[in-house]
């Protein structure tokens, strides 16, 4: 799973990063994104515009969106889950990141670990996106993120890590309307593992109300 990542750009940088997109002003450096919080998306609207949404994705027949916020979609299984089969069809989005968070357990302790790309640039998660109306007509748009099998540098930490989509892969993903999820699965495979890079983080992070620079900095004990 993925249950926090970062996105340490302004929107400044957001935009020098993927000058494809338009990006809202204000953004600022994130360095504990958690559910239940926003995160910046582009959603497959054909705008190629960011908005955050929320992390917890609320089904559109839910009746009540405080039961059901599903954070993690596993690829391999989406189309065929209730809460996420619409969505992978017909609502995706790419969820905007420069690093993530994953957990190794070690008996009844976990370390967290901080990973990123070698190059340190920014990347793009796969998402799927919702937007759930309440009876007074009020609406609340929410994402997940998909999660895949680990790849050998995440492996030694969590089994499942999400699914980090190449630039050359994002016109596919964000194709408007509905397609047959099975065009899609060559880009869930893993991310390559020699792109990427690993290291131990300090357990501040298992603290959601804390964001700050320090979070991502290695830690050897």
């Amino acid at each position: 799973m993925c249950g926090r990542f970062t996105l340490t750009l302004t929107t400044e940088d957001l935009q020098a990063a993927f000058h494809q997109f338009v990006f809202p002003g204000g953004v600022q450096p994130r360095y504990n994104i958690a559910p239940g919080q926003p995160v910046l998306a582009v959603p497959n609207d054909g705008r190629f515009t960011a908005a955050h949404f929320l992390w917890g994705l609320v089904p559109s027949w839910a009746k009540d969106p405080r039961r059901y916020r599903f954070i993690n979609a596993r690829a391999e299984t989406a189309a065929q889950k209730p809460a996420f089969r619409a969505a992978l069809r017909r609502r995706r989005c790419l969820v905007l990141a420069d690093g993530f968070y994953e957990w190794q357990r070690l008996g009844d302790s976990r370390r967290p670990f901080y990973f990123t790309l070698k190059n340190r640039q920014p990347f793009a998660l796969a998402g799927l996106w919702e937007i759930w109306m309440g009876p007074d007509g009020s609406e609340i748009t929410t994402c997940a993120l998909l999660t895949t099998r680990a790849n050998a540098l995440v492996a030694p930490v969590h089994a499942r890590m999400p699914v980090i989509l190449p630039p050359e892969t994002w016109e596919a993903w964000l194709q408007p309307g509905e397609v047959d999820p099975a065009t899609m699965e060559p880009l869930w495979r893993p991310y390559p593992a020699e792109a990427m890079q690993r290291w131990r983080v300090s357990p501040a992070v298992n603290n959601p109300r804390v964001d700050a620079p320090h979070l991502i900095e290695a830690v050897t004990a």
